[in-house]
């Protein structure tokens, strides 16, 4: 029996020597994650609590990597008492303060100890008096010098901050402690200054809302540096706490789903497809790190990007950028997150957070409006300013064939939906309230539809059918990204002009068609990869910058073997992207194809034999490509392919607008009709 009894013994101090053991190979993040119950009323929990009491500070808050679960010596249990008064090192960064008031939050709520209570109490009196006046909170308060005095989202240290004033303020049951009301108006107003600072510093990038920086200035709330390798910049990383909080508001205003919008489409935009971070491992430590291609790997995105142009970017310490992971040593490259795939819950979530808007708020028209102020003249305003919050909702709303033209405004904003201009929708305009602001987006390519072969031709953001369609100052866009084809503006229409618009895209960005369609575009701004104007259409560009961002085909066109005309670019000038230098005009996507430049400027991205015949020979007897008067170090007549043409001054002469583009059924030039 005495055997048995010593057996029993030494298990049970062996089970809690494990228990113990257990818990110290856990971080203290992972401790007060741990779902709430009856471990939180154990000899255990208790303990750890008083280690919590102790590092408490007078001030409120708590320095930041303490393993709280760690047994404490008598001598530090006496010195952290001694540390009490000191102000030094109380943050909220890596989920100090947060961490502890969670804590002892479920311990609380097993052990009602008073001392629980008043200590979290503290903490988020802390956490109020810590906040700036424009609503952001430093990393260290005290404020402590340096980059620490910067509103900091790093680490999402003031999200957390907020999601904690957001649960007391809602007066949810996650706390089991709630202050008196008195706080609790303090709380809905710091949270309310919160999320206005959090609008404030969403960076505009030309003008377009993005994304945030890890850390912003205190004062002008641009995006600021930290570290040596923390540079100003957008962060993948940071940004999707941000917005999942923004969208766990419920009833939010107009700016916050802006804002959402917005950063949905950024993310979207910046997701890096096809790589994979393969990491070496070594006795639970990271040694090595290195970037492979994968065509199946999940999206990624960087934790640093250019705040020009959204490029990723890494840093050593000595604070000089590089574009790839490998050009860094090995301590940063292996020591730090350089990559994240958290915004993956943002676009997990971001479909069904639209559903649950409020309905003045949502893709609907404005409460208590079944119909425009004026049906010839209507207004879009995401702030629900206007007759609708949605493109298309007007569009629907607009008369079938109707006898004048609809004309709808569109006020600034991130428009994220698809938008379709039926046939029966003819004659209608759709004018922004300014070119970079004015923007319809959308992120559909072929293997997302996965339709078949004839994906491509849904994967449209806006697709136009009405004859007699107009549309200014709107940026269109698709965000695919590299993925394939993925077009931003299909025109399946007779008589369509645009004007001062962009068309962003990658491969296949603008497609024109329709049996005898004539088709205008003006002073706009059009990108993409392969192919990225395409189409049997009759169209003129005139005064149009083109721009590749890939070494790849400008256009393809499949004019018909009877059209005079095909794709005529007047007066253009055709850019690229840095590092595309081995670029064509074009290549035939149908052996008829016809595609003519003229007096254009043409960069010296483009290759000198100029065009392509995408393997079909017989296309050197069928197709017309041709170019005349240009200029540019991409002009290089002499070198081009001997079955293109260059044009001669007489040859030329028949590419007027009135020629290219025709008359309307009255026989007057059908452009002049619209309002420019």
């Amino acid at each position: 029996m005495k055997n048995f009894c010593k057996i029993l013994s030494v298990l049970f101090l062996s089970m809690a020597w494990n228990s113990s053991a257990q818990l110290l190979n856990k971080s203290w993040g992972s401790v007060t994650e741990k779902e709430e119950g009856a471990w939180f009323a154990s000899d255990e929990a208790k303990a750890i609590a008083e280690n919590v009491l102790l590092y408490q500070r007078n001030i409120g808050g708590w320095p930041k990597n303490i393993q709280m679960q760690k047994p404490l010596t008598e001598a530090e249990k006496k010195e952290l008492l001694d540390l009490k008064p000191d102000t030094h090192d109380v943050t909220t960064d890596n989920g100090a303060t947060y961490q502890e008031m969670v804590f002892l939050s479920k311990m609380y709520r097993q052990v009602p100890d008073e001392r629980y209570k008043k200590a979290f109490l503290a903490g988020l009196d802390y956490i109020l008096e810590a906040q700036y006046d424009n609503g952001g909170w430093p990393q260290f308060y005290p404020l402590k010098k340096g980059y620490y005095t910067h509103i900091t989202y790093n680490d999402d240290s003031m999200v957390n901050i907020l999601n904690v004033l957001k649960e007391i303020k809602d007066k949810t049951d996650y706390f089991s402690i709630q202050p008196n009301e008195k706080t609790i108006e303090k709380v809905k107003a710091a949270f309310d200054k919160g999320i206005d600072c959090i609008l404030k510093t969403q960076y505009k990038q030309n003008g377009v809302l993005t994304s945030w920086c890890a850390q912003h200035d205190e004062n002008t709330l641009e995006p600021a540096k930290a570290r040596a390798y923390e540079l100003p910049s957008l962060s993948g990383k940071e940004s999707a706490k941000i917005v999942l909080l923004l969208m766990s508001i419920e009833n939010p205003s107009s700016d916050v789903i802006n804002a959402v919008n917005s950063a949905v489409a950024w993310f979207e935009k910046v997701k890096i497809t096809g790589l994979r971070e393969d990491r070496t491992v070594e006795n639970g430590k990271i040694v090595d790190k290195k970037i492979v291609v994968d065509v199946t790997a999940k999206p990624l995105w960087a934790r640093f990007m250019e705040l020009e142009d959204n490029k990723p970017f890494f840093c050593d310490r000595d604070g000089v950028k590089k574009y790839s992971l490998a050009e860094i040593g090995a301590e940063r490259r292996n020591g730090y997150a350089w990559y994240t795939n958290e915004p993956k819950e943002v676009l997990k979530s971001y479909d069904e957070w639209k559903k649950k808007l409020p309905t003045e708020l949502s893709s609907k028209k404005k409460v208590g409006t079944k119909t425009p102020r004026d049906e010839y003249n209507m207004v879009v305003a995401l702030d629900g300013s206007g007759d609708f919050t949605s493109i298309q909702d007007a569009i629907n709303a607009a008369k079938a064939f109707p006898p004048q033209r609809v004309i709808i405004n569109v006020k600034n904003g991130l428009y994220h939906e698809k938008v379709k201009i039926h046939e029966w929708n003819s004659h209608i305009s759709i004018i922004g309230e300014s070119r970079d602001k004015t923007i319809i987006t959308y992120d559909d390519y072929f293997d997302k539809i996965n339709l078949g072969r004839n994906s491509t031709f849904y994967t449209s953001t806006v697709l136009v059918e009405g004859d007699d369609f107009y549309a200014e100052n709107i940026t269109i866009q698709n965000t695919a990204g590299k993925v394939g084809q993925a077009i931003a503006l299909s025109v399946n229409a007779n008589r369509v002009l645009l004007s001062r618009c962009n068309i962003l895209g990658n491969q296949d960005t603008l497609y024109l068609t329709g049996n005898g369609s004539k088709q205008y575009f003006k002073d706009c701004y059009i990108e993409g990869t392969t192919d990225f104007i395409f189409g049997q259409a009759t169209v003129l560009f005139e005064r149009c910058e083109i721009h590749n961002l890939s070494n790849s085909y400008i256009s393809a066109a499949s004019t018909p073997d009877n059209v005079a005309f095909g794709f005529v670019f007047k007066n253009c000038r055709l850019t690229a992207a840095q590092g595309v230098k081995e670029a064509y005009l074009g290549r035939p996507w149908r052996i008829h194809a016809k595609t003519v430049f003229i007096e254009s400027e043409i960069g010296k991205h483009i290759k000198p034999e100029g065009w392509n015949d995408w393997d079909k020979a017989e296309t050197h007897q069928t197709a017309y490509y041709g170019e005349y008067n240009c200029t540019g170090e991409g002009f290089q007549p002499k070198l081009r392919v001997n079955w293109s043409h260059q044009l001669k001054k007489k040859e030329a002469k028949k590419y007027t607008i009135k020629n290219i583009l025709g008359t309307n059924s009255k026989g007057k030039q059908w452009y002049e009709q619209f309002n420019q």
